[in-house]
């Protein structure tokens, strides 16, 4: 079965050169999934004439504003422009479902969001281990992003594909067993000179480490304002916003 990724959003937290931010969809057809809901998500969405009402299935990285601040504009979304077309798993961290509310809420005070409060369910992840949701196989691992919450990488099974995303993270070595054997893997590359900062990757480390991985494909994503001005120097596949490929 032909699985499509489009990238809806493959900048950082500063929407480095007028990239969108954190989003990625994945279609096999009939399943759908979301991977991250930057703030840009819903026009990202749009730009790219896809339809926004049929995700089976939203995988929250971790809560960061640029990675699922786009949430409360879906949920608006269902409730006036277009109603869901069946149930939605949002699934991620501790504390998604409490913030995404709250996130609403603090947004729209005065709509009541229970029509569609009532089609969605949350799910908790693990840091570590395997789940089955909506029909679709997710394999999580904790990364070295943030320190006193969860961030998540996901390895996906989707239509026959295996596609793995390693949300935010500094380097480490569980990418390349996560990454193992996949069809492609979404590694985030933040910076390029700043390679002091830890809690992001790296070109040179991920330049330095890619002929360790075993991936059909490796595309880099979350690109910061340091990659996309060393661009000239940047060896490995870059993303885009609105990029699409055959999985």
């Amino acid at each position: 079965m032909a699985v499509t990724l489009t990238v809806l959003g493959a900048g950082d937290a500063f929407a480095s050169k007028g990239y969108f931010q954190a989003s990625y969809l994945l279609d096999a057809g009939e399943k759908r999934v979301l991977l991250d809901a930057g703030p840009t998500v819903l026009a990202a969405l749009k730009r790219a004439r896809l339809p926004t009402n049929s995700i089976d299935l939203v995988l929250i990285s971790h809560l960061h504003g640029d990675h699922f601040a786009g949430l409360p504009f879906l949920i608006l979304e269902y409730l006036y422009e277009n109603p869901l077309k069946r149930r939605l798993t949002i699934a991620g961290p501790p504390q998604l479902a409490e913030r995404t509310w709250t996130l609403f809420r603090n947004c729209y005070p005065e709509t009541d969001p229970s029509s569609v409060r009532n089609q969605i369910d949350f799910v908790v992840l693990p840091a570590a281990g395997q789940v089955t949701l909506a029909g679709v196989g997710v394999r999580t691992v904790r990364t070295p992003h943030m320190v006193n919450e969860l961030s998540l990488a996901f390895r996906i099974r989707l239509g026959g594909r295996t596609v793995v995303f390693s949300g935010d993270s500094g380097w480490t070595d569980e990418l390349i067993e996560l990454s193992a054997g996949s069809d492609l893997f979404l590694c985030e590359c933040t910076y390029f000179e700043s390679t002091h900062l830890r809690f992001h990757i790296n070109y040179p480390e991920l330049w330095n480490n890619h002929g360790r991985l075993t991936t059909r494909r490796l595309l880099m994503t979350h690109v910061g304002r340091e990659v996309l001005e060393h661009a000239a120097e940047v060896k490995l596949e870059m993303a885009y916003d609105l990029m699409a490929i055959e999985v």
